[in-house]
């Protein structure tokens, strides 16, 4: 009783450590990865920076996210470490199992070969038989001892297929140790490069701490840039914004004026008849009625959606479906390589006074590299922006912009797909390839793109 309350608690814990791993062992691998290919991307990317006299914020933030990558490779591989040890339990568990069974099968076969040993004489044998009290009686006999000759046969099988079914649970706990083995390696290897990495960001840190004051004056021109960017986007929002009201004012204006056409026309075809009609009612009193007002109503642009809060930049049903499209994520990358060197947000880098806001991602990559639209729009700005050549494209309610580029191929005002290519890309002010890349609301507010772009 205690051995099965006890296996019971065992089996009820392993469903509850399963249960809190919603992640699979081929998930964790793809995971493992893809962290190790955006490790060997910042490692390129900082390698391109080496060599040179002074030392970037960018570099800083490569190296910061190139730590935080390995330690969460070193995290994945703790939880395949962990989903290995509870594998190697379940095969010790169901290899302990088999080994109680397949006891149990030789205990019963080598019983039944004593008692066949016992009664092996055929005079026993036929005694059996013939001392049956009736004719069934002798053939029941009969199909009994059959059946005991089928079932040392049974017993035989099953013990061979147990034996052959605990050699393979054994290669499997065998494999399964390797495994473990192999990933804990890995793991001490990951680790070791992971203080390679810090030791690698304090020297960046320390030089960057005796270049603070250069620094601060840099980043300052990039504050200043950042708030032109704001200002144009704020601009363009301004802009459309302006022409949806003027396009609002003329549909409306429009539609009063077609209903008044109607009313007229309405009025012209009824006039013999409203002149009989005085000429029966004279001396009647007037009706003090009020003709309904001209409203939206009345105009067909009335009209509300409880579901969905609608932006006057969505403009028509086209402005609508693509900013339905865009808000359903998941959206391709502007780029087809290249990695995250300088996150959105704020950041500080450690030990020093600086600072850095962004309000989109930095992507380095190769110069002259295709960047490409991210969903569906039109154009609504190609030109400089703080020294900078910029493409902006509106998607219904939100805004996608794509700067440092090193050549545009769209135009203002130019419907493009998701995929178009803008332009190529340039480089920043180190000299390396990059793209930055912003999304904005209709408020103009800066969205993280990570939470909008797929994962890659």
């Amino acid at each position: 009783m205690k051995k099965t309350l006890l296996l019971l608690i065992v089996c009820l814990s392993t469903f509850v450590f399963v249960g809190a791993q919603p992640q699979t062992k081929d998930e964790l691998q793809k995971k493992e990865s893809d962290l190790k290919k955006e490790i060997a991307d910042l490692t390129n990317q900082l390698t391109n920076y080496q060599g040179r006299r002074k030392i970037s914020v960018k570099e800083a933030a490569a190296v910061q996210r190139k730590i935080a990558a390995r330690e969460e490779l070193v995290n994945n591989i703790s939880r395949q470490v962990k989903a290995i040890d509870e594998t190697i339990y379940q095969n010790e568990l169901e290899i302990y199992r088999m080994k109680k069974e397949l006891d149990t099968l030789k205990t019963k076969y080598a019983q039944s070969i004593v008692f066949a040993y016992k009664n092996r004489s055929s005079y026993q044998y036929l005694n059996f038989l013939f001392s049956a009290t009736s004719f069934n009686d002798a053939l029941k006999r009969m199909t009994y001892l059959k059946s005991y000759r089928k079932l040392r046969e049974t017993q035989v099988d099953n013990i061979v297929k147990t034996q052959n079914l605990l050699q393979q649970k054994m290669g499997s706990l065998a494999a399964n140790k390797k495994e473990q083995t192999v990933a804990l390696q890995n793991q001490q290897g990951q680790l070791q490069d992971l203080e390679k990495d810090k030791k690698e960001k304090d020297q960046v840190v320390r030089e960057l701490k005796s270049q603070e004051k250069e620094i601060t004056a840099q980043l300052r021109k990039k504050e200043k840039q950042r708030q032109e960017m704001r200002n144009t986007i704020a601009t363009i929002i301004r802009r459309e914004t302006a022409e949806a009201d003027r396009r609002e004012k003329l549909a409306r204006q429009k539609a009063i004026d077609d209903e008044k056409k109607r009313l007229a026309a309405e009025k012209a075809a009824n006039k013999p008849n409203e002149i009989s009609a005085k000429n029966n009612d004279a001396g009647k009193p007037a009706s003090n009625k009020p003709k309904p007002p001209i409203s939206e109503a009345t105009t067909g642009l009335a009209g509300s959606n409880t579901t969905r809060e609608y932006s006057k930049l969505e403009g028509s049903a086209e402005g609508v479906e693509m900013s339905i499209n865009f808000e359903r994520r998941n959206l391709p990358w502007p780029v087809s390589i290249g990695t995250i060197i300088m996150p959105f947000g704020h950041s500080v880098v450690p030990n020093t006074k600086i600072v850095t806001d962004n309000d989109g991602i930095d992507i380095g990559l190769p110069e002259g590299s295709a960047v490409k639209a991210v969903a569906d729009g039109k154009v609504s700005y190609v030109g400089d922006v703080g020294g900078e050549q910029v493409v902006i494209v509106k998607h219904g309610k939100y805004f996608t912009s794509y700067s440092h580029l090193s050549s545009i191929t769209v135009s203002r005002d130019q419907m493009v797909k998701s995929g178009t290519t803008l332009g190529k890309s340039g480089t920043d002010d180190d000299g390396q390839g990059m793209v930055h890349f912003m999304v904005t609301n209709d408020k103009g507010t800066p969205l993280n793109p990570k939470n909008w772009l797929r994962a890659r």
